[in-house]
């Protein structure tokens, strides 16, 4: 019974922080994307630039720190992310030139999309083995419900308050609400607590790799090419939604509701994905991940009318939804969990990489004058050749077994 609560609890944890982590996460950002500009007097190539260089660092910066959870207890290590996420809200109020701007977007985006979802998944990839699959889809809800409930609250917050305003209300709710339940979820974690094993994982155990072991394997680049193309795409589209809604001539609210979209299908997809990974391995699912923004790429290229953007959102949704499962449990898969956390970071590390660069692509693209529709088509071209190598090298991912 007390495996039970302690499992239930963990997960609870885990959808918090996944949900909090949104204020870091590129869709959230790209709410503000407009008013920033106002007052900063600034291009949408210019925010991509600084947007991509503070994200820069901190993916190099989530390398190191990320590996810490490997080292202290969880309820250690979690009030340092909510104090940084905290600061990190603060800070982004007071932004009044491009410098502070750097450092705002540096910090929100180490510690939320960073650090916060980063503790949320290792903690839940670490602990559970036989449902992995199950416990990651009701941790990643708590980014979907975020990505269905904030879109729309922050438009319409916009309209009344101003944006300083709504990041100073975002600080105090982080440290009044976190630290307590951190406190009351995972106060008992150790690094050792583990779900308990059945006699079907006890005869199949998987290596444990270490980091720098994973950094000479092939198939640790041939898979992240394929997890990679999601962030990149997702994040130039989240932070650039003023130009899309400029370039189709679409309304205020259009993404905005169509957040609302990707969001249902977001979470319809995770219900699906979980017990699917728990079933037949994430190795085989990751075939078909990309598939469904493949066509959302099409359909923006190809369709202009306002409600194409529910089409392109939802399936956008759907893809993601699996990467939320997939990007955590495939590598516990291959590579076991006792050094998940250095994994992690490092991957990690390279999703907020793979969308500095997308900022800064879709960034120059608009300020060199090219459509919405040569950003999609480049997307598309992008998702095609990492799901053909992925096709061809899929014999090599394999995990390597222990006696």
């Amino acid at each position: 019974m007390l495996n039970i609560k302690l499992s239930i609890k963990i997960i609870i944890f885990g959808f918090i922080f996944t949900f909090f982590s949104s204020f870091g996460q590129s869709f959230f950002i790209g709410l503000f994307n407009s008013n920033i500009r106002a007052d900063l007097n600034i291009t949408h190539g210019q925010f991509g630039t600084i947007y991509a260089i503070a994200t820069l660092i901190s993916g190099f910066s989530l390398i190191w720190i990320g590996k810490k959870i490997d080292d202290f207890k969880l309820i250690k290590f979690s009030f340092f992310v909510i104090l940084l996420l905290f600061f990190s809200s603060i800070l982004f109020s007071f932004v009044s030139n491009i410098y502070l701007l750097v450092a705002g977007i540096f910090f929100l985006r180490l510690s939320g999309q960073g650090l916060m979802s980063h503790t949320a998944t290792t903690s839940v990839s670490r602990y559970f083995s036989l449902n992995r699959g199950k416990a990651l889809s009701a941790t990643w809800l708590g980014l979907s419900a975020a990505e269905f409930i904030m879109p729309i609250t922050i438009v319409f917050f916009l309209s009344i308050y101003s944006w300083r305003d709504i990041w100073i209300s975002i600080a105090f709710l982080i440290i009044l609400f976190l630290p307590i339940l951190s406190f009351l979820t995972v106060k008992k974690i150790k690094l050792s607590s583990r779900e308990e094993k059945n006699e079907r994982l006890k005869k199949n155990n998987i290596k444990n790799w270490t980091r720098k072991e994973v950094l000479l394997d092939s198939k640790f680049y041939i898979i992240s090419l394929v997890m990679l193309a999601l962030p990149t795409i997702n994040t130039g589209v989240f932070v650039y939604q003023s130009f899309i809604l400029e370039s189709k001539g679409w309304g205020d609210f259009v993404i905005a509701k169509s957040f609302m979209f990707y969001a249902i299908l977001s979470v319809g997809t995770l219900f699906i994905t979980g017990p699917l990974v728990d079933k037949f391995t994430s190795r085989k699912l990751i075939l078909i991940m990309n598939i469904p923004s493949l066509f959302a790429m099409i359909i923006l290229f190809s369709f202009d009318r306002y409600f194409i953007s529910y089409f392109v959102f939802g399936l956008m949704g759907i893809s993601n939804g699996m990467a939320n499962v997939l990007g955590s449990s495939t590598w516990a898969e291959i590579y076991g969990v006792k050094y998940i956390g250095s994994i992690k970071a490092l991957t990690t590390s390279m999703m907020v990489f793979s969308t500095a660069f997308g900022t800064a692509v879709f960034g120059a693209i608009i300020d060199f004058g090219y459509s919405i529709e040569f950003i999609a088509m480049l997307s598309f071209l992008y998702i095609i050749t990492a799901n053909i190598l992925i096709i061809i090298f899929k014999g090599k991912i394999e995990p390597v077994l222990v006696k």
